[in-house]
């Protein structure tokens, strides 16, 4: 049988203190408190912020940079006559509509009338020559040169000249590049003084 040791009291002394810390280490540590004296629970996964939970957003906001974009490209309302156009191309799609829906060889009536003569105003490079002794009517007829459909100013003496509604536009409020005027070979565009239905002069389509 073999011998045992006979156990020290060195021995007995190291094992009372390992246990002693083990029970240390076994004791709850007490959540810390707050400025206000409360106590604060440690911040679990899945919590939520206390600012988010109030609905109160500490982030700064972002600014979604195609509506900036879109604030700039908007264009400023323009009126012509008793009309209100917000872009160049309505403002184009308006007369071109016109132009081939109306009759050709008959007086528009006063409410277009009013508008096609603030168009020629205020749009036409030379509006009082365009106007000459005064602007009895407006008419669509077919262009002598270009076979395509035109307005016409008819005036007081009964003269009457054609006019492009696309470049009055144009001037007005810009259009885009592929709808701006293409000059033909000969610069046509200072023709115009048909007196009574018959003369000479070249015009551009529109």
């Amino acid at each position: 049988m073999a011998e045992t040791e006979p156990v020290t009291n060195e021995a007995l002394g190291m094992a009372e203190k390992e246990e002693t810390s083990a029970q240390k280490m076994d004791v709850e540590v007490p959540a810390a408190s707050d400025a206000n004296g409360g106590s604060k629970r440690p911040r679990e996964e899945g919590d939520v912020p206390e600012d988010e939970e109030n609905g109160e957003d500490t982030k700064k906001p972002r600014v979604d940079q195609s509506v900036e974009e879109e604030k700039k490209d908007v264009s400023v309302p323009v009126s012509v006559g008793s009309k209100s156009f917000v872009s160049s191309v309505e403002m184009f799609n308006y007369f071109c509509e016109l132009l081939h829906s109306w009759s050709v060889n008959l007086n528009l009536n006063k409410y277009e009338h009013m508008i096609l003569l603030d168009l020629l105003t205020k749009g036409h490079s030379e509006p009082e020559r365009k106007i000459g002794s005064g602007v009895r009517a407006f008419q669509i007829r077919f262009h002598p040169q270009y076979k395509s459909r035109c307005f016409f100013v008819v005036r007081e003496d009964d003269t009457v000249d054609d006019f492009s509604f696309r470049k009055c536009v144009d001037q007005i409020q810009p259009l885009p590049a592929n709808m701006q005027t293409k000059h033909h070979a000969n610069g046509g565009g200072r023709g115009g003084g048909y007196g009574r239905g018959r003369g000479r002069g070249g015009r551009s389509r529109y």
